[in-house]
């Protein structure tokens, strides 16, 4: 399907069952309020759907069940994390036949590339495929930073469309538009600095607490939008502490947590990772109650 890529892109968890199994009924739970609040596509497979530990098959299962639930409405795009450029092409080809409409691809994993085999790396698969692609840049997490002489080199695919902008320096956000115009679209992808890079030309934001709060993140996008500046700032204000749990090694923990006190999703992970416990699990529930305790009431028309 033909998609743009502007609005909110909730970064979804993977729902799994207390027997480390998916747990497709509530996945479909999480989606149904993300549509009912206003997204505009959604991404499966990333840094929160816990990609490294999901196997083919049960992201071929996501990526068809999404698809199917959505009917058409709005966008899939799977997310690629590979260490191999062999198996992401693979990855690539399969999120066609599966029927994505399009794909995240974040650079070589585990090995630090340098500039030359990262575009080259990007080029490679993007050429590959007839899919919308957009770069994830996201120096802080995983160590490689595709600067705007490497963005420029990359403007020959047609199909690499948009950035993914997590260097956490929201001035990029203008050195971008300030290099490319509207060549590349810009979607942030830290929660804590949305706002900021929004009002700044950004035309989207790739969520993260959107999992567990879909309408105030909904609510936000469109009041900056709208040039409504003070009503967004109300809601971010109120927003950011939970905001700052996507910035945090337990995002993926974090973020399940939330889900499942705004009751649209379960704490389990898949291991490594293990359900919160102690006296970090209690601090970052009073963290959520206390978000929700306080949470705004949302005025249509705003």
């Amino acid at each position: 399907m033909s998609f743009e890529w502007k609005g909110v892109f909730p970064a979804l968890t993977t729902k799994f069952t207390n027997k480390d199994e998916l747990d497709l009924p509530l996945f479909e739970k999480n989606l149904q309020a993300q549509v009912a609040a206003g997204i505009h596509g959604v991404i499966l497979g990333g840094t929160l759907g816990e990609a490294s530990v999901l196997t083919t098959t049960e992201k071929e299962r996501l990526v068809k069940f999404a698809i199917e639930k959505l009917n058409g409405k709005l966008p899939v795009v799977l997310n690629i994390a590979e260490g191999s450029t062999k198996v992401a092409l693979e990855q690539a080809a399969l999120a066609k036949v599966w029927g994505a409409a399009g794909l995240m691809l974040l650079p070589p994993m585990r090995y630090k590339a340098d500039d030359r085999e990262t575009v080259t790396y990007f080029k490679t698969i993007a050429d590959s495929t007839d899919l919308p692609v957009m770069i994830y840049n996201n120096p802080v997490d995983y160590k490689i930073e595709v600067t705007l002489d490497m963005f420029d080199e990359l403007r020959v695919c047609k199909n690499i469309t948009a950035i993914k902008e997590s260097t956490r320096d929201v001035t990029n956000v203008t050195r971008l538009i300030n290099r490319f115009g509207d060549r590349y679209k810009i979607l942030c992808g830290v929660d804590t600095l949305a706002m900021e890079e929004l009002c700044l030309g950004a035309d989207g934001w790739v969520a993260g607490l959107v999992c567990a709060f879909p309408k105030e993140t909904v609510m936000i996008y469109e009041l900056v939008k709208a040039g409504k500046i003070a009503e967004a700032t109300k809601i971010y204000r109120w927003f950011m502490p939970l905001l700052e749990l996507d910035i945090h090694p337990k995002l993926v923990q974090y973020i399940k947590l939330a889900e499942m006190q705004a009751g649209i999703g379960s704490e389990y992970v898949r291991a490594p990772r293990l359900v919160l416990e102690g006296a970090e699990r209690e601090r970052i529930l009073k963290l959520i109650n206390d978000g929700i305790a306080k949470r705004p009431k949302l005025e249509a028309g705003y």
